[in-house]
């Protein structure tokens, strides 16, 4: 029976991982193991191997073998795309497989990680399409004895590092675009949540993806991360995460120059006017910081509303999250599971316990739930807030949701600019001209338009300031993994340079 209608049970015994190299499982060995306890339920999960930087090395070569050879970066691109569509297949089929053990691992309820699984499917279908029509450019413009053309070529082998809050998504968003333009991936999850990545490395060997192409090596980001960034054999890194472990990746990967894909924090603005469907935005409001338990780079966590509708659309906010059903992740009821980690569980806490001090207004929520197992925090509305407090300038990465009022277009504008960030934002409006203006306006690398946290494969992700450099996902997914070459033909007979 289908996971997101009958709850599961926990395991009795913590699931067992090795690490992935060169198509096999590599069995831990002697290394030692990280030990996964459900944020949910406090009972353990998993086990995943501590990787050493030896095993990046191996997993690195095995890469850059199965790039240089061609086995994949030079076959036909509807062979790529043959073994991209049996892979969405197989995780349809697995499917609910998937989202158990995401959910056992990350504390999201079970019907969302399920919905993700799907999403991921669509990826590799439209990333397959895309592997079938990346091309370049040809100029023939250039007189009679010249002929122009540039070309794409896949970069090389990607190291990717992908974070906690949604371990197997995030992944999905790069891995068939990097395949699909031709590179070989080394994959490095974060060590509390290993689990979907490794499958996914059975399943793309199910699909037929050539041996080596896809590498999983498993630790903590300051042994296993930092060395991917330092490596000099690879050629490109895909980070997501904070912006300052961002900025250290920029720092490490001056080694070789490598190419840099950073999907970076955020402190994202849903900007409601007095004209919007404030019923509509209220539940959008609450979403968009209750999704994922706020622990979303692109959750809307400033609330900056018209001051002549700011007190009536607080109550309705509050009447929304008061409703919110919170509790076992496992659950098919359930909307907000826990909070993942056990440092995020304390840094929320700490950020409420800041605004409060600052003098914000606590309208609802405001602390840790007690379920008998497991970390949870209520969904927390502050109002009263101004632009100078912590909880209105810094990523909290939790559901704490910010109200600021405004009295004008322009302020509002420039309030939602106040931010070293600029990943993504939200608009509510029924006055198409002032929605068209604020999108305009508003420095985000996503934004919605009365509606939130929406999307698909074909629109790219990322983030404009220090929310980080280039894009993901949609056509700009797959070019990012490319290198552009100028190829300059020259036809008949050459003019002499030396008579």
């Amino acid at each position: 029976m289908d996971q997101v209608v009958a709850r599961q049970s926990l395991p009795d015994t913590p699931r067992i991982f090795g690490f992935f190299v060169d198509g096999k499982r590599m069995e831990a060995g002697e290394r030692a193991y990280f030990e996964r306890r459900s944020p949910g339920h406090d009972v353990p999960v998993t086990r995943i191997p501590k990787c050493t930087r030896e095993d990046l090395d191996l997993a690195v070569k095995a890469a850059r073998r199965a790039f240089e050879d061609g086995r994949w970066s030079r076959i036909p691109a509807v062979e790529r795309a043959d073994v991209l569509l049996r892979a969405a297949q197989i995780l349809r089929s697995r499917a609910g497989e998937l989202a158990y053990w995401e959910t056992l691992e990350n504390g999201k309820p079970i019907s969302q990680a399920r919905a993700e699984v799907d999403g991921c499917a669509g990826m590799f279908e439209y990333a397959a399409g895309l592997a079938r029509t990346l091309h370049g450019d040809a100029f023939n413009n250039l007189g009679d004895g010249m002929f122009g053309l540039v070309t794409r070529e896949p970069i090389g082998v990607v190291g990717l590092i992908t974070p906690w809050n949604f371990p197997f998504l995030i992944l999905c968003e790069r891995v068939p675009y990097i395949l699909a333009a031709g590179c070989t991936i080394v994959a490095k999850p974060s060590e509390v949540t290993s689990a979907t990545t490794l499958m996914l490395a059975e399943i793309l060997s199910e699909a037929g993806l050539p041996d080596g192409c896809y590498n999983v090596v498993t630790g903590s980001g300051s042994v296993i991360g930092q060395a991917m960034t330092e490596h000099l054999d690879i050629d490109m890194v895909s980070f997501t995460g904070s912006t300052a472990v961002g900025r250290r990746c920029v720092e490490a990967a001056g080694g070789n120059f490598k190419k840099l894909g950073l999907e970076l924090g955020g402190k994202n603005p849903q900007i409601v006017f007095a004209d919007a469907d404030l019923e509509d935005a209220a539940d959008g409001v609450a979403f968009g910081i209750g999704f994922n338990t706020g622990q979303c780079c692109v959750s809307g966590s400033r609330l900056i509303v018209e001051r002549s509708v700011a007190s009536e659309f607080e109550k309705l906010v509050a009447a929304k999250l008061a409703k919110v059903r919170i509790g076992d992740p496992l659950d098919p009821a359930t909307q907000i599971g826990a909070i993942t980690t056990t440092a995020q569980n304390r840094t929320i806490l700490d950020y409420i316990a800041k605004g409060r001090e600052e003098g914000a207004r606590l309208v609802c929520g405001g602390g840790a739930l007690d379920f008998g197992r497991g970390q949870y925090i209520a969904p927390t509305l502050f109002a009263d807030v101004t632009g100078a407090m912590a909880i209105a300038r810094e990523e909290i990465f939790g559901p704490v949701l910010a109200v600021m009022p405004f009295d004008s277009e322009a302020e509002a504008i420039a309030m939602a600019n106040d931010t070293v960030y600029g990943l993504a934002a939200s608009v509510w409006t029924k006055n198409i001209d002032k929605a068209l203006n604020v999108t305009r306006r508003v420095r985000a690398g996503r934004f919605w338009v009365n509606t939130t946290l929406a999307g698909g494969p074909e629109l790219p992700l990322g983030g404009f300031k220090q929310s980080g450099w280039g894009r993901e996902a949609g056509s700009y997914g797959i070019e990012e993994y490319t290198q552009i070459k100028s190829v300059h033909i020259e036809i008949g007979k050459r003019e002499p340079w030396v008579r």
